[in-house]
């Protein structure tokens, strides 16, 4: 069965717009007809970034740094009317030491780029996605139930992101939804450069996932909030 999502009219801020997951969020949303809006701290002359802004509003912009955020969030909303959609995409993963071997630069860095931004993009967009009684998807992991060898770090601030979710998602009842998706392994060049063995038939394809996120915006998931929805494939 096939299933079509019809956006027009809608505007859709992706973060981490220039990576795998994020360039296949923003074409997903693209052909459904809504106005997407990428934002980035990569731009788009980089050799890592992923996505073709022929069709995407870019906005370059750190949003580790609430400075960057409070000037892109109401510039989208000046261009374009308004948010209706958020998708918090910008995340990475580090790991391969323990606890009691991980510099703190690596525990800095990780909270900022998977935590930190989703905390900072939906505090300023969660005023506008109330507007339109829309919604907010963010990134958690499957690895964050639980703890692991090597990546604890990285698991902590997956778990953040499923518990900030939970916590918008109350905050907000009756005014806008908030889910979380849950990858394993994601298809994307970077996993694949880092785990040359790895059986990549199990991982999950970045446009799978995008279906999901925009399921999660879409009216059928009306009665849908708080929620972390797996999509693990195979693996």
């Amino acid at each position: 069965m096939t299933v079509e999502f019809d956006f027009g009219g809608d505007v859709v801020l992706v973060t981490g717009a220039g990576g795998a997951l994020g360039s296949a969020v923003c074409e997903a949303f693209d052909d459904a007809g809504a106005t997407v809006c990428g934002a980035d701290v990569v731009t788009p002359d980089s050799e890592d970034f992923l996505l073709d802004t022929d069709h995407v509003h870019f906005y370059q912009g750190d949003f580790t740094d609430e400075g960057a955020v409070t000037d892109t969030v109401p510039a989208i909303v000046d261009d374009h009317g308004g948010i209706d959609y958020l998708a918090n995409i910008a995340g990475t993963w580090r790991g391969g030491t323990p606890i009691a071997e991980t510099d703190v630069d690596t525990f800095d860095f990780l909270f900022d780029v998977n935590l930190k931004t989703m905390f900072l993009a939906s505090k300023h967009a969660i005023p506008h996605v109330r507007e339109s009684s829309g919604a907010i998807v963010s990134v958690s992991a499957r690895s964050s139930l639980e703890g692991g060898e090597g990546d604890g770090i990285y698991r902590s601030t997956k778990a953040g992101v499923r518990i900030l979710t939970e916590t918008i998602a109350e905050e907000n009842l009756g005014d806008l939804r908030a889910n979380a998706v849950m990858p394993s392994v994601i298809d994307t060049p970077m996993n694949r450069e880092m785990m040359p063995d790895a059986d990549h038939e199990t991982w999950v394809d970045p446009a799978d996932i995008a279906e999901v996120v925009m399921f999660l915006c879409s009216d059928a998931a009306s009665v849908t909030s708080g929620a972390a929805v797996p999509v693990y494939g195979e693996a």
